[in-house]
């Protein structure tokens, strides 16, 4: 606060019953900062740009909060940075009465509760876009590592078993990936991008989605739809998952579907952790009911289940779809948009619940 003289009439002769008083004083209220709470550690320069509108509250570490901690910091927060994997629900925003936004680093946004968020009048955002290609990149090493069982012969070679060159060491084989049949199942931003993949492989791309695509999409795309998931597993070699995880996607495949694939097939979830049954996946590889599967994403991450690890032909990777170095620090910048375009009264870039 800062006190400041203000100009009074002095005590003048012309006026001899003025009787001089004492200076006023005006108080100004200096505008206060409003606070952001960012969960977890991210890029220094973010934090430059939201310390130059904001206070922020910071968790360094690479430690995730309790709920409680997320109870507690979001409940004196304007505007929240959290992980795909911090869980914002009803519990977490109850006391968040000057909350205006909460920001998630993602593409996915199954950790925010977003029915609660509109509730509460908070704005939720998402990082989509700038992570489409860097993604279907992964998802399409998946499926060319798993297919052709990288790490398998990879293993073999490092245990010392490689006795050289054979034209019929079927214990080396894989299954070809050109001139074979795509399934994939979330034609959104990714699921595109790895349909344009593919036709450099001369694959043939089916498609099974929620909604589908006008039939110009599908021209440009080169992909035909199968209405029936069960039509798109029975006929695709391989089948990638790249949709979100919600209640009605849940064990999307399971026991029943992994049955419908053929036993040459790769399967390959650059989705969601919950849209596989990892149990069900791990019995159907021990038993040959598919031939491999790539993954990226598990029920309960970081945890993996030991059926799931002890599987053969799989090619397991700690949730990297977007782990670039370019494409993260886009993640975090587009997440700061968010926040600074809400303080400025402005709509964010990326709501997800107008």
């Amino acid at each position: 606060r800062h006190q400041l003289p203000t100009a009074e009439t002095p005590h003048s002769p012309s006026n001899p019953h003025t009787a001089t008083r004492a200076p006023r004083t005006l108080t100004i209220m200096a505008a206060q900062k409003p606070t952001v709470v960012v969960t977890r550690r991210i890029y220094p320069e973010a934090i430059a740009r939201l310390q130059e509108h904001s206070h922020v509250v910071y968790n360094e570490s690479e430690d995730k909060w309790s709920k409680d901690e997320l109870r507690e910091h979001l409940s004196q927060a304007d505007a929240a940075v959290v992980m795909g994997t911090d869980a914002i629900d009803s519990n977490v925003v109850g006391e968040a009465s000057r909350l205006k936004i909460v920001a998630t680093v993602s593409v996915g946004y199954n950790n925010l509760d977003i029915l609660a968020l509109s509730k509460a009048g908070v704005m939720a955002t998402n990082t989509p876009d700038v992570l489409t290609d860097t993604t279907a990149d992964l998802a399409f090493t998946l499926l060319l590592s798993a297919a052709r069982r990288v790490s398998a012969v990879e293993r073999h070679l490092r245990e010392g078993k490689w006795r050289g060159f054979s034209i019929v060491h079927a214990d080396l084989f894989g299954m070809d990936v050109h001139h074979s049949t795509l399934g994939i199942v979330g034609m959104g931003r990714i699921g595109s991008a790895i349909a344009r993949r593919a036709r450099a492989f001369d694959m043939n791309v089916l498609y099974h989605n929620r909604n589908r695509l006008p039939e110009d999409e599908e021209k440009v795309i080169g992909a035909e739809y199968r209405g029936a998931l069960s039509d798109l597993l029975r006929e695709a070699d391989h089948v990638v998952l790249v949709l979100p995880y919600s209640p009605a996607t849940h064990h999307l495949i399971g026991a029943p579907e992994l049955r419908l694939m053929k036993r040459t097939a790769t399967l390959v979830n650059a989705g969601r952790g919950g849209l596989v049954d990892d149990v069900a996946l791990a019995a159907a590889l021990r038993e040959g009911t598919i031939a491999a599967a790539g993954l990226d994403v598990y029920e309960g991450e970081p945890h993996v289940h030991p059926d799931l690890l002890a599987a053969p032909n799989t090619v397991l990777t700690p949730h990297v779809g977007s782990a670039t170095e370019r494409t993260r620090r886009a993640m975090v910048d587009l997440a700061v948009d968010n926040v600074l375009a809400v303080l400025a009264g402005q709509t964010p870039p990326c709501l997800i619940n107008p």
